[in-house]
């Protein structure tokens, strides 16, 4: 439910715009057009926003960037909270499709903007990236036809999210020899033993037997690289993702069959890609959990329950992850490389790796830079530098991320992601 009551927000200082706000359809809308407009339309996905009724409306991040230099924004709250990429790709498909006639309604008259960027944070990257792909330009109920896009710390390998965490608690409980505990109440009577199996201090200190999980981990999300360890020792993630143990490979309020799928994942000690004995033992010994096979179907009508990211998309994408991110890790770039390189879309796709420890953990200098350099491979056809995101040897290297993590703090960053940036080592 949204309440338009809460949906008024002031100009920002020195800044001269019109602001307007209200409801489409069930979902709340912010909406903001500077005096001088220069036609183009930036939609923003905010992210996940948990399990309650009240709907809330985010503005970007970027926001003063985008109104000091001419772009119009616009975000919904969605019809729905829980995960529901699907309601955040048709909802912000449809406020923009709306835009025109919402502004126009409330007393100021536009042109439909010449072009429309898409930028998301989290689930609101999945979005992202799901909205621009192929498959949601077929068959979503609202089709919008954006010219770039910069999904930021997103869930662009879409289920394999999920994936990620089973896989995790299962290797941690085989490690342990607590388990397999299968169902939340097996895991709610080992959830302590388990942690002082890995820790003599959480999750900061770890045992010999943690030592093992923390490096399964660490290939699970990315392989070695910088501030992977300083991820794996912040409460705050760790806890997030301690707090997805115990699921039955449903997803909450959106999917009611198992989507998560540990088949093929290859569990390793060391970053060795061939199998010790030990590694084999534990390979042949982890529980393993399958996916329903119409868990996620196509729908006959609009996106599927959990849109999905293929690497099917034909503008220019720039993407930011932080290396450290134990939530969200830096694996998703990954499979979203490899998606895009099996579609033949590479050369489509950029990506920059942050050296910070958070999700999200970004400046707003990063998150400028990646939308400058999507705007002007979109609108010039110059195509911006990235990192290899495969390559395990530039990965692991020193100043992996160091070419485009900005350390340049706005005030309102000094108790934030400033003092997280203190705990990364400087770049060599």
């Amino acid at each position: 439910m949204y309440d338009e009551a809460t949906g008024e927000f002031a100009a920002l200082p020195g800044v001269e715009s019109d602001r307007y706000w209200g409801a489409l359809d069930g979902a709340g809308y912010k909406i903001e057009v500077p005096k001088t407009w220069n036609g183009i339309l930036v939609m923003y996905a905010h992210g996940y926003a948990g399990t309650g009724p009240a709907l809330t409306v985010n503005p970007p991040s970027i926001r003063q960037y985008l109104i000091e230099h001419g772009y119009a924004w616009a975000a919904s709250s969605y019809t729905k909270n829980y995960y529901d990429v699907r309601a955040g790709v048709e909802d912000t498909n449809k406020l923009a499709l709306a835009f025109k006639k919402l502004v126009g309604d409330k007393g100021r008259t536009v042109d439909e903007p010449k072009k429309r960027y898409l930028i998301g944070h989290s689930m609101g990257g999945h979005i992202t990236a799901a909205a621009i792909e192929k498959e949601a330009q077929d068959t979503a109920e609202n089709k919008v036809r954006y010219a770039g896009a910069v999904p930021m710390c997103g869930v662009v390998g879409d289920t394999t999210l999920f994936s990620y965490f089973t896989a995790y608690q299962y290797a941690a409980e085989q490690l342990a020899g607590l388990g397999p505990s299968k169902t939340a109440e097996g895991f709610a009577a080992i959830r302590m033993p388990l942690r002082d199996a890995l820790y003599t201090t959480y999750p900061s200190a770890t045992t010999p037997v943690g030592d093992k999980v923390r490096t399964v981990v660490e290939n699970l999300t990315g392989g070695a690289r910088p501030a992977f360890a300083l991820g794996f020792g912040a409460m705050q993630w760790q806890d997030a993702v301690w707090n997805t143990f115990g699921g039955d490979g449903t997803v909450n309020g959106i999917l009611a069959k198992p989507v998560t799928d540990t088949r093929d994942i290859v569990y390793q000690l060391d970053g060795d890609p061939a199998q010790s004995a030990e590694e084999k033992e534990l390979n042949a010994s982890v529980y393993r959990v399958s996916p329903a096979d119409d868990a996620n179907p196509l729908q006959p009508k609009g996106l599927r329950w959990v849109p999905v990211v293929n690497g099917e998309f034909d503008i220019p994408v720039v993407t930011i992850h932080t290396l450290g991110d134990l939530y969200v890790p830096f694996k998703m770039e990954q499979v979203y490389r490899q998606r895009a390189d099996a579609k033949g879309n590479g050369e489509r796709l950029v990506q920059r790796a942050i050296r910070s420890v958070g999700h999200c953990d970004f400046t707003i200098a990063e998150q400028v830079a990646a939308f400058e350099a999507m705007v002007r491979w979109e609108q010039e056809g110059v195509k911006p530098e990235g990192d290899d995101v495969l390559d395990p040897e530039k990965l692991r290297a020193p100043d992996y991320g160091c070419k485009f993590t900005v350390n340049d703090f706005t005030a309102a960053e000094m108790n934030g992601v400033a003092r997280v940036r203190m705990t990364v080592p400087a770049c060599p």
